[in-house]
């Protein structure tokens, strides 16, 4: 059965889509810890990040760094920080979440981030990437 982030890929479901490659995609997690908080995938639907083939865990982990600076130019923060946690989704998945305190690490608490603020992000972290 196909995951919510296979939908996002094949368009079946909408998403803020801030950068993209024949391998890969980067989008804004609309239930986010901090404004700009964007998920990268791997666009082959695999479970487990340890399970991904080599070659595509470095293209994953080389893509992500490109979608985390060109986030650090877009959202003022203190650092983007990197989590893969991957259990309420299928789908191997990084967060990269703009950081200017610990808690917003924590996956408990998350912000409101209105359709308009969203679309914004989009627009300026994809001219920056």
């Amino acid at each position: 059965m196909a995951t919510i982030f296979s939908k996002i890929i094949s368009g079946e479901l909408p998403a803020y889509k801030v950068a993209e490659t024949d391998e890969f995609l980067a989008f804004l997690d609309i239930n986010p810890n901090a404004k700009g908080h964007t998920l990268c995938i791997p666009k082959q639907e695999v479970n487990k990040i340890f399970d991904l083939e080599k070659d595509t865990y470095q293209g994953l982990m080389e893509f992500s760094r490109k979608v985390a600076i060109a986030l650090e130019k877009t959202v003022p923060c203190k650092r983007v920080g990197m989590a893969v946690i991957g259990l309420e989704v299928p789908h191997v998945h990084v967060h990269l979440i703009p950081l200017n305190q610990m808690s917003e690490m924590d996956f408990r608490n998350k912000v409101a981030v209105s359709k308009e603020e969203l679309e914004d992000l989009t627009k300026s972290i994809k001219a920056n990437f």
